[in-house]
């Protein structure tokens, strides 16, 4: 068997875009992948066009060597808007080894180490409201999921760091006292906070007891959880901006956080993902996978969270089946909060290429977040 040919599928959904990228063997049969980094199609996809005659002609099956081809195949080793490709390309060539075995991708990765996965929504109608937010939580709550997760607000595309805070808190206490004790709290940073502030954040979360603090500092210098890590007791998550097992080394190695948000559509893919959440193991670091994107991601992270002994909690934006289901006709279940073992091989998803061409890819106008004084803050 040889790869014959890859293509991209740029996707609108209605609200963003989609990347997705298949790739064909001589055999006829296909396996799909999805890139991460919303905003950098067209990067990503002149880096696809790059890789594409080093791949074709080779054996799918070599998922291992094609990753260190595509890796240090060049003189600068791959960062962010490579690895999204090759991560696509990555989970396509794992797909296609398990549909020429007839066997699910998990039971090529070491088979079921869990009988299913647990996963979190993105709880949505609020920004600096609270109302709206609790109304959410129990929403969710209601349908069956076991956690609620939101992240820090803002106002328009203003964000002043300690209102921000505040108001944090304040959703915070009015969350916990709805959902109860037995619904699990995440909640999302998203790099927004500078040292004091997020140690300020944290502190004052202890109380309502979170299932984590996601990224509450740049990714650029790691070694600033040095500082945070001992001034607060919140379980700490980070990594969905990493693009390799080196960019988690520190993090991973000096124990400064709890749970490893690997975005297997920016680290490189499954082959990857699975070093990564080895070396977690060793340190006892849990996986939370970063999901926020489409269904083939999804099916991708429940594969590996099948597989892995150290998983915590699997991000899950929605419910699967309500979105994109004339694109990935076939996607995976959910249950009572859960997510289900695909039964079919490779993936167990499908993709219909014709549907996906009829979603071209849009600009997509995204939010640029400032301080009051006009200085420019993350996202």
């Amino acid at each position: 068997m040889k790869i014959s040919n890859i293509e991209t599928y740029p996707v609108w959904s209605g609200t963003r875009n989609y990347m997705f990228v298949v790739v064909d063997t001589d055999e006829g049969i296909y396996g799909v992948g999805e890139c991460g980094i919303a905003g950098r199609e067209l990067a990503i996809i002149g880096a696809i066009e790059h890789f594409k005659p080093m791949l074709i002609g080779q054996n799918p099956f070599r998922t291992e060597y094609l990753w260190q081809v595509l890796f240090r195949g060049g003189f600068f080793p791959a960062q962010r808007i490579q690895t999204s490709a090759m991560a696509a390309i990555d989970m396509a060539l794992w797909d296609i080894k398990g549909k020429a075995l007839n066997v699910p991708v998990y039971d090529l990765l070491g088979g079921l180490a869990r009988d299913k996965v647990v996963c979190y929504p993105h709880n949505v109608g609020h920004q600096m409201e609270i109302e709206p937010l609790v109304e959410s939580c129990l929403k969710t709550k209601e349908e069956g999921w076991k956690f609620v997760r939101w992240g820090l607000p803002h106002e328009g595309t203003t964000l002043e760091p300690r209102k921000s805070v505040l108001t944090s808190i304040k959703q915070a206490q009015a969350v916990r006292e709805a959902v109860g004790d037995e619904i699990e709290i995440t909640f999302d940073v998203h790099t927004r906070l500078d040292l004091p502030d997020a140690v300020w954040l944290c502190q004052e979360f202890e109380q309502f007891r979170p299932y984590f603090i996601e990224d509450p500092l740049r990714c650029e210098n790691p070694d600033s959880f040095k500082t945070l890590r001992p001034r607060t007791t919140v379980p700490l998550a980070a990594g969905e901006q990493f693009s390799s097992k080196w960019e988690f080394r520190q993090l991973i190695e000096e124990e400064w956080i709890d749970y490893a948000r690997i975005d297997l559509c920016i680290a490189g893919g499954l082959t990857e993902a699975k070093k990564i959440a080895g070396w977690c193991e060793t340190h006892y670091i849990n996986l939370a996978t970063h999901n926020p994107l489409g269904p083939v991601s999804s099916a991708v992270c429940l594969h590996l969270n099948l597989s892995c002994p150290n998983v915590g909690v699997m991000e899950q934006p929605r419910m699967p089946g309500s979105w994109l289901q004339d694109v990935v006709p076939v996607q995976i279940e959910w249950e009572d909060g859960y997510l289900l073992p695909p039964k079919g091989p490779g993936l167990g998803i499908e993709f219909d290429r014709e549907a996906a061409k009829k979603h071209p890819m849009q600009d997509m106008k995204r939010i640029i977040l400032h301080r009051p004084d006009g200085g420019l803050t993350n996202w």
